[in-house]
């Protein structure tokens, strides 16, 4: 087995492993979103207290929908459901029945052929006999291999993310099955499907590290602000010019 192979393989299993973790974040209201709300708050609130202007003009329009019957953004419910984490088992779902679906139609071998039809008649001879049931064992092969459960071949209820990533995995780690060998360019194909995949999995769950710069600029001297956390490290945002740092909990430097 390949580095690649070998690193695509780890990439499917770990899809495997996460799809439950996935599906118990789906209703789950304690997922972190990202940035974290409690950090971005607290940058908005240092950001407010530079633009009262702002501010005023802020309670203006809450007070004007007040009236007009209107909800303020504030006063808006979240959705029952963790939207992020949906579309992510959404993205990811996809991505896999599309990857499996352009590797079948390659390495899929057809079903043997159903061979022709004898016509009845009682066997006399046990040369009769040997080629009726000859015929048998070549017809219960055909409607075998045809039915084969291991074959990629879908025309109801299409499967899970899950289960994709295991045939994926199947195909990649060469299990046996009415398939040919992949070549370098379907083996490139599904690497790559399975590294994006599992990289929006792992955001989903926050599990890897990530950094993103925020739109609101730092309060000292206007520069960019670049929040880091992910991977089990609590998030902080820091000014890239000035070096200002801050945490969830408020001014951290």
């Amino acid at each position: 087995m390949t580095t690649t192979t070998a690193t695509t393989a780890t990439h499917l299993r770990l899809i495997i492993s996460h799809w439950p973790d996935l599906a118990d974040a789906l209703a789950a209201s304690n997922v972190s979103a990202w940035p974290p709300s409690g950090l971005r708050a607290h940058l908005a609130a240092v950001e407010r207290e530079e633009t009262d202007e702002d501010e005023a003009r802020r309670h203006r329009d809450a007070t004007a929908r007040a009236h007009e019957g209107l909800p303020t953004p504030l006063a808006i419910t979240p959705a029952p459901l963790v939207l992020g984490i949906y579309d992510t088992m959404r993205t990811v779902e996809q991505l896999l029945l599309a990857t499996a679906d352009a590797t079948a139609e390659h390495v899929q071998r057809p079903p043997m052929p159903m061979p022709a039809p004898r016509r009845a008649a009682y066997a006399k001879t046990r040369a009769d006999r040997v080629a009726w049931a000859d015929h048998a064992r070549r017809v219960q092969a055909a409607q075998d291999d045809a039915a084969d459960p291991r074959r990629w071949s879908w025309t109801g209820r299409r499967p899970d993310g899950r289960y994709a990533a295991l045939w994926l995995l199947g195909r990649v780690t060469s299990a046996p099955g009415p398939f040919r060998p992949l070549t370098p360019a379907q083996e490139e194909h599904i690497a790559t499907a399975a590294r994006l995949a599992l990289g929006r999995v792992e955001r989903a769950l926050d599990l890897a590290a990530r950094q993103e710069s925020l739109r609101i600029p730092c309060p000292d001297c206007a520069g960019t602000i670049s929040i880091h956390g992910g991977s089990g490290a609590a998030p902080v945002a820091r000014c890239t010019a000035c070096g200002r740092t801050w945490s969830e909990t408020g001014l951290a430097a």
